[in-house]
């Protein structure tokens, strides 16, 4: 009998302990979201457990709404960035601008309501200033405004998921060559849209229909879009040979008088986009390949380009050196005049996608940049490239950010137009708080500086705050 006492007491005492571990191994396994670019795609939901309530506010990120459903919640955070710029040769120095150094700053407050599990009302302001900047543009400055302001719903179907979102919103794709949400520069890029989203297996399915907003620094609460410019998509992804991404989209854009060198009026572009990215023993990839045809008042359009990233990580390696190179063309117009516009539009491009200094444009670009990435801690990245660049056709213009030709410069000289060396270091000081140093040296070629253009110094510190 005692021998049975002493299993018995043996067997709960195991018993006990695989059950703590489980709960042991179950709190590991919930964690605190992490703090994304988008705010609006963050879970606050597992607040609902007070256990994970440990840092001052917590009562704000997750105020629940009902007693029985822990979905059901309101969650309130804040973004502010702040960067010091100087550069001396803002457009190379050609336009009247020969130094520049000011601060710019984004602020942003957001309030996001989960309703019932599936159903999302996210609300975002944003106040962008920039203080001490010679020439203020719409990326540069737009008082106090609403940012986003849409209602999302999503499900879970035997067969799939469905997702729709209806306001105002962002969106971006992939690398964000020529689909960003324009995080580089001080106002983000919002779109006044439809979205639906359908995902099955190792299949998705988005089509949206959207006016993009446009922004104005004159009053508070001023932005708008209207049908004078519209961007649609259809497009589809599938994971490739394990989890690489595959991707097609067709995206027709819509612009009232719109202006190029060689032509101007209302433009319909028609553009097809594929893409193929991944990773594998280290290597990684990212090919994508656009083509645009359509027309611009009356003529025709015949515009494409093609972007390559690749490297390889050394992940045994001390500070797990990436050696990285990159590759870019973009068409130009070639022959001025003969009824075809041949100048790419990027778009919606990424103001950092070669360098924060915003030296040259997605457009009439030959552009190829050798890197190597390393992270002496955890928490710093450390980057240095130098960047070689030609026009694709000494026909069209050089062109800057975002797609802004740079004057005397079409039609005259080579096509060499210079190369730029960039270091960059980000460090993450905690979960919250981020900061973020660039600096760029780029020399002109002649076609530039007989222009009227002079080499390029930039420089920019960035400390960046979320709650």
């Amino acid at each position: 009998m005692m021998i049975e006492r002493h299993l018995f007491s043996a067997a709960a005492l195991l018993a006990l302990s695989a059950t703590a571990a489980i709960a042991a191994d179950q709190a590991k396994a919930v964690k605190r979201p992490t703090i994304k670019s988008n705010r609006w795609q963050e879970d606050w939901s597992v607040l609902a457990d007070p256990a994970l309530r440990t840092r001052p506010l917590d009562s704000l990120k997750y105020l629940p709404l009902s007693s029985g459903d822990p979905g059901t919640y309101v969650s309130f955070g804040a973004n502010l960035r702040d960067r010091f710029e100087t550069n001396n040769a803002p457009s190379f120095g050609i336009g009247g601008i020969e130094r520049d150094s000011y601060v710019i700053q984004r602020a942003q407050f957001h309030i996001d309501l989960h309703l019932f599990e599936d159903w999302q009302v996210f609300t975002q302001f944003e106040d962008d200033r920039a203080f001490g900047k010679s020439s203020v543009g719409p990326a540069d400055a737009d008082k106090a405004d609403l940012r986003l302001a849409f209602v999302s719903y999503s499900h879970d179907f035997d067969a799939g998921t469905f997702k729709a979102r209806v306001g105002r919103q962002d969106f971006a794709f992939d690398l964000q060559r020529f689909v960003s949400s324009r995080d580089g520069p001080n106002v983000r890029q919002s779109f006044d849209a439809i979205w639906v989203d359908w995902e099955t297996g190792p299949w998705r399915f988005i089509g949206f229909v959207s006016q993009p907003v446009q922004y104005r620094n004159d009053k508070a609460f001023d932005d708008t879009s209207n049908g004078d410019f519209r961007f649609s998509t259809l497009r589809v992804e599938r994971q490739v040979l394990g989890t690489n991404e595959l991707s097609a989209y067709y995206s027709l854009y819509q612009k009232r008088n719109a202006h190029y060198l060689d032509g101007s009026g209302d433009e319909d572009r028609h553009i097809f986009d594929t893409r193929f990215a991944g990773s594998s023993s280290g290597l990684d990839w990212d090919l994508e390949g656009m083509g645009q045809v359509g027309s611009v008042g009356d003529k025709d359009i015949r515009a494409w380009a093609i972007g390559a990233r690749g490297g390889y990580t050394f992940e045994d390696a001390p500070w797990t050196p990436r050696l990285g190179l990159q590759f870019d063309i973009a068409s130009g117009d070639r022959h001025p005049g003969d009824g075809t516009v041949g100048t790419f539009n990027p778009l919606f491009p990424n103001g950092y996608y070669f360098a924060l200094a915003g030296y040259t444009g997605y457009t009439n670009l030959i552009h190829l940049k050798p890197s190597i990435t390393v992270k002496p801690t955890d928490n710093m990245t450390l980057m240095a490239a130098i960047g070689l660049q030609w026009r694709q056709t000494t026909a069209d213009a050089i062109y800057v950010q975002p797609n802004q030709p740079l004057a005397g410069t079409a039609g005259r000289g080579g096509a060499w137009s210079g190369a730029y060396g960039q270091i960059r270091l980000d460090y993450a000081f905690n979960a919250n708080l981020t900061g973020a140093i660039e600096a760029v040296h780029y020399e002109i070629g002649d076609v530039i500086r007989k222009a009227g253009g002079h080499d390029g110094n930039y420089l920019g510190a960035q400390l960046t705050f979320t709650w």
